[in-house]
């Protein structure tokens, strides 16, 4: 039987984890996202192939439970954002656009923005709907006091910015000491283009 790291089976499982984080983010940096396998991600963290398999049936599988687990304080920050209903919905979507993005500077949390169809992490329940939810949650409002122009199909107007998002992610990932110039710009496109 493999020999534990921590004190608690719990304790070895949360081990595990940040050991699979960090090792994923060091080969993001390294290489492209395509080129990584399991064996890689195992090796670099330590791991057996074999006992990599016990916390996922893939890389994807794997890259949607480390983004899940990498994104939950940026989605419990972007919930309360969203929950300050009494603040102008132009304030609370600003800060959310710095809270994700501050938050995409991480090379794992950028693997949210594959092509659909790709081993991207967009399950249900995963982080990308949750923030979405809020976003959408922050324009209706925004629409219904007069804040933002009613911009007809609200789903769509999100996805749309989820662009300009991406572009900002990205634009910050390759390039860290951009991300406050980066950041706004991208809140002011996003507030022009709602405004």
């Amino acid at each position: 039987m493999p020999r534990i790291r921590g004190a608690s089976i719990g304790e070895h499982h949360e081990m595990v984890w940040a050991g699979l984080e960090q090792a994923t983010r060091e080969l993001l940096r390294e290489r492209d996202y395509d080129s990584i396998t399991m064996g890689h991600i195992g090796a670099r963290a330590g791991l057996a192939r074999n006992t990599l398999y016990n916390y996922a049936r893939d890389k994807g599988a794997l890259i949607a439970a480390l983004t899940e687990r990498i994104a939950r304080p940026t989605v419990a920050r972007v919930a309360g954002i969203g929950a300050r209903v009494a603040d102008p919905a132009a304030v609370r979507l600003r800060e959310i656009v710095e809270v994700v993005l501050a938050a995409l500077t991480d090379p794992v949390l950028q693997l949210m923005f594959r092509p659909v169809g790709a081993d991207a992490p967009k399950a249900p329940g995963g982080p990308f709907p949750a923030i979405v939810a809020e976003v959408e949650r922050v324009l209706r409002d925004g629409i219904a006091r007069g804040e933002f122009r009613d911009v007809g199909d609200v789903p769509l107007t999100v996805e749309l910015l989820s662009g300009v998002m991406r572009a900002g992610a990205e634009r910050a990932g390759r390039d860290p000491a951009t991300v406050a110039a980066t950041t706004r710009a991208t809140s002011q496109l996003i507030l022009a283009s709602l405004a």
